[in-house]
């Protein structure tokens, strides 16, 4: 029997930062396309509801990418026996609570301004989890 590496195991930090980039990409393209197709269809104020939900999974993409580029700097510092200043996980810790509050906000703001509906927001949130899946998907074909 052989033994083939599997692709995800194969991963570099390159190929990961490339795949999330991918995945930012196809949450914007996708985001935009349907949000014009529902602003024709069924007005403005659900079509801003789901451009809401897409830019908060493309902000949610950005923050992973910047945390995995954190995580694999402290890696690399303990791997040559650096100590990681504490500072850089205590402001990506606060930044990431931030982002989580400023996201809850622009929800809520959506629900109460917009007043469109509530799916087209859910919609625009689960973007970013269609990208990341059909990334996946891309990468074990390969």
């Amino acid at each position: 029997m052989t033994e083939q590496t599997h692709s995800f195991a194969a991963l570099t930090d390159a190929g990961l930062d490339a795949l999330l980039k991918r995945a930012l990409r196809i949450t914007l393209i996708i985001g935009a396309l349907a949000s014009l197709i529902l602003w024709e269809a069924s007005g403005w104020r659900n079509a801003a509801m789901l451009a809401t939900g897409m830019a908060i999974s493309a902000a949610s993409i950005y923050e992973w990418r910047r945390l995995v580029r954190l995580i694999n700097i402290h890696f690399d510092r303990a791997s040559s026996e650096q100590r990681p200043p504490p500072r850089d996980t205590v402001f990506a810790a606060l930044f990431f609570l931030l982002r989580l509050t400023i996201f809850a906000g622009a929800i809520y703001g959506s629900l109460k301004c917009f007043r469109g509906s509530v799916v087209a927001l859910l919609c625009g949130l689960g973007l970013a989890v269609v990208a990341m899946l059909w990334e996946a998907v891309r990468l074990l074909r390969d």
